[in-house]
């Protein structure tokens, strides 16, 4: 159990699947009251709820569109509403949206990337700053990617350059945001099986990647949540803004 987390209200976008339901279930587990935000899979969120308020912890699942202004305000809103504070933020929703090649983007393929896996960050932070800066500070936590550094795979570029924004405005943002004592820092995930994958990845390709970690498997979404927590906390990473933290099994070593 981490003490300091103990309390806390976390919300965590794309939280219903994959990275974002594991690190919910992990800050639930160290006492974080956690807001689950999902789009389509109500289902499964449901049930990350479920699992969390069977182990005795405190959760709520919260609906919307993460490219919808509208929908990141009320989201916001409805979690202050359940908690009455937000102290951790994880930006985590995000996709890929197929793979294509330059000939194949289109000025709507490229709005709807860039809308769902940058924009959205860029709007959370601002609806949260007033947030936290009222309640004295906070934690904001974005989700990158390994393809930031290594500009992805194929069909995969403008995922990797969206997560490439994510991170570098992670960067800025620790500068900007520590006035007001928000501390900003980011994890980029290198090759870790989740619903991602098995939408944009076959099974050669995948193979291809695990070929390439050193350590020889592929990430579990466990194997994040560790990053999360400690980024989250401040007795452990109270002097960290700007860090991008990578969980790649050895993939790439920056």
């Amino acid at each position: 159990m981490i003490e300091d987390l103990k309390g806390k209200v976390a919300l965590v976008t794309g939280a219903s699947t994959g990275i974002g339901a594991a690190a919910a279930k992990g800050f639930a587990a160290n006492g974080v009251k956690v807001a689950v935000h999902y789009n389509a899979s109500a289902d499964a969120a449901r049930a990350v709820v479920d699992a969390i308020r069977d182990a005795g912890g405190e959760a709520m699942a919260v609906r919307g569109d993460v490219t919808r202004p509208e929908d990141v305000k009320r989201i916001v809103a409805e979690t202050l509403g359940a908690f009455g504070r937000i102290d951790v933020l994880v930006n985590n929703a995000g996709g890929m949206l197929g793979r294509r090649a330059l000939a194949e983007i289109d000025d709507a393929h490229y709005e709807r990337v860039m809308q769902l896996n940058a924009w959205s960050v860029l709007a959370f932070m601002r609806e949260i700053q007033p947030v936290m800066r009222a309640q004295g500070g906070g934690a904001i936590i974005n989700v990158t990617s390994i393809a930031a550094r290594n500009g992805g795979g194929g069909g995969a570029v403008l995922y990797a350059a969206s997560k490439a924004f994510v991170s570098n405005f992670t960067r800025g943002m620790a500068k900007e945001l520590w006035a007001d004592r928000i501390r900003v820092n980011g994890v980029a995930p290198g090759v870790i099986d989740t619903p991602f994958h098995d939408r944009y990845s076959n099974a050669q390709q995948i193979e291809a990647m695990r070929q390439s970690v050193p350590m020889g498997r592929v990430g579990a979404p466990d194997d994040c949540v560790g990053a999360f927590l400690f980024l989250a906390s401040d007795a452990l990473s109270g002097y960290m803004i700007g860090q991008i933290l990578e969980v790649n099994g050895g993939q790439l070593m920056p």
